[in-house]
């Protein structure tokens, strides 16, 4: 095998990516034949990710747990085929987010009651989206602070690494400039969901306008995009019962690619975001009480998304589960549950633009050998608060939050030093985004529940929306 057909086209020119392949084919085959008795969908993500976690390890262990796994053929052969599952599933289901976002808005505002508030919808979206990612910012100071991240003797070890290019800080105002898309085609391929958001609300808004003096004209739009909606939420169900069989691969992926050795480098920065992380849960879960809701039961009903959210590593890719997740398990309205969704996609993201940069701007301030003042710790809050709009909802984005929050509080010369925590961000960013989602969840159900829109019994019903999701899933 050593041709240039198996090395260079093929990518299987060593024993070992044999056997990884035939084991994950025969894992798929296993997971894919669980009894549906025992094994719900939920079970079966679980399964899939216990499964990924140890798959991922074992190849480590057959490469002897190199600095660099990547330079193992057949760790980059087995990888590389792995992501074609893996990577393949994301895809499938970001392609449906650009739709769903646009036929979701408007299928919400055109066949909204009269009596809807569309602008108390958004001004508590706002109010408490940035709320939270404010709480969520001052977490993770007090989190590095309090563990001295950062400070540790190797530092002086990590300082000659390469730098990435920093993004300066924009005004608010720019900011927010930058969110009204003046081109629609371009926000889609940006990615801009805030942008998309604004677009499909006043197509929305104007044909609801247009509908009460002429509803036979309008009509056939009405009716295309009420079956366009069906159809999108059709699709979208089809392609997330192939979750399970999807996360192995992405899990496997995740701990063979960056290997040990890297982990432990930063091992105190992973543990104190996992701890950060936690903490910043059990803020959402009280929040979620002192609005007169049992938290353990939202918790309980979105195991799978969040099992989604944290080996897919996308909060865009999980906006069709989140949103079906909102409307049919938790019995918040199509219209906060569309809107908030596809904002927290974007803006106010906890984990990624709250926590992370956070404890970004700790680890580089204790690394250039200052400390954090309350006037640097609330000038952190504002600045990561304000550049978690706009932020897009993929993998990989938090180093742009980071870059922008350093930057507004005069780091961003000292960018470079963070470059060992970007070797292992697919350890950090799982955590990261699972609450990025989460947040977004939460965030839809305090906005539904103080707009008194939200169905109570569908949310204290523990098998709401199992049996839709089993039927679209057949």
């Amino acid at each position: 095998m050593n041709s240039v057909f198996f090395k260079q086209f093929l990518m299987i020119s060593d024993i070992k990516t044999i056997i990884f392949l035939i084991a994950l084919v025969a894992i798929i085959m296993v997971i894919n034949r669980l009894p549906k008795e025992k094994f719900n969908f939920s079970a079966k993500v679980m399964t899939a990710t216990f499964i990924g976690l140890i798959l991922g390890l074992v190849i480590q262990v057959v490469a002897g747990f190199p600095h660099d796994p990547m330079k193992l053929t057949f760790v980059r052969e087995t990888t590389l085929w792995y992501s074609l599952l893996g990577g393949g599933f994301i895809s499938l289901i970001r392609m449906l987010v650009i739709p769903l976002v646009m036929v979701s808005i408007i299928h919400v505002i055109i066949n909204m009651k009269e009596d809807a508030n569309l602008g108390s919808l958004v001004k508590r979206t706002l109010t408490i989206s940035l709320a939270m990612v404010a709480i969520s910012v001052a977490v993770g100071l007090v989190f590095g602070i309090l563990f001295k991240v950062g400070k540790f003797d190797e530092a002086t070890s990590v300082i000659t690494e390469g730098g990435r290019q920093i993004r300066e800080v924009k005004n608010i105002v720019d900011t927010l400039k930058a969110l009204i898309p003046s081109n629609p085609v371009e926000a889609m391929v940006n990615l801009n969901i805030v942008g998309l958001v604004i677009f499909s609300s006043i197509v929305g808004v104007a044909a609801k306008r247009m509908s009460k003096k002429y509803m036979a004209i309008v009509k056939p739009f009405f009716d295309l995009i009420n079956a366009f909606q069906k159809i999108i939420v059709s699709m979208a169900m089809s392609i997330i019962k192939w979750m399970p069989a999807a996360v192995v691969p992405l899990l496997a992926n995740t701990i063979a690619q960056k290997g040990v050795h890297a982990i432990a480098e930063v091992g105190k920065f992973i543990v104190v975001l996992y701890l950060a992380v936690a903490v910043m849960f059990v803020v959402q879960m009280i929040a979620v009480a002192v609005f007169g809701m049992n938290p353990f039961t939202y918790v309980k009903k979105c195991t799978s998304l969040l099992l989604l959210a944290f080996t897919s590593r996308s909060s865009v890719g999980c906006l069709p589960v989140t949103i079906s997740t909102l409307t049919n398990k938790l019995g918040v309205t199509e219209s906060t549950a569309s809107f908030v969704g596809s904002f927290g996609t974007t803006a106010g993201m906890q984990g990624c633009a709250g926590i992370f940069p956070a404890l970004t701007i700790v680890f580089v301030t204790h690394m250039s050998g200052h400390s954090i003042d309350m006037t640097m710790f609330a000038m952190a809050i504002i600045v990561v608060a304000i550049s978690s709009l706009g932020i897009a909802g993929i993998p990989g984005t938090a180093t742009m939050a980071a870059s922008v929050g350093l930057s507004g509080t005069g780091l961003a010369a000292l960018f470079p030093l963070i470059n060992p925590i970007l070797a292992i961000d697919p350890i950090i960013d799982m955590p990261r985004t699972m609450l990025n989602v989460i947040g977004s969840v939460t965030n839809a159900l305090m906005v539904d529940k103080s707009l008194g829109l939200i169905n109570m019994n569908t949310y204290n019903d523990p098998n709401a929306g199992n049996e839709a999701s089993s039927a679209e899933m057949e």
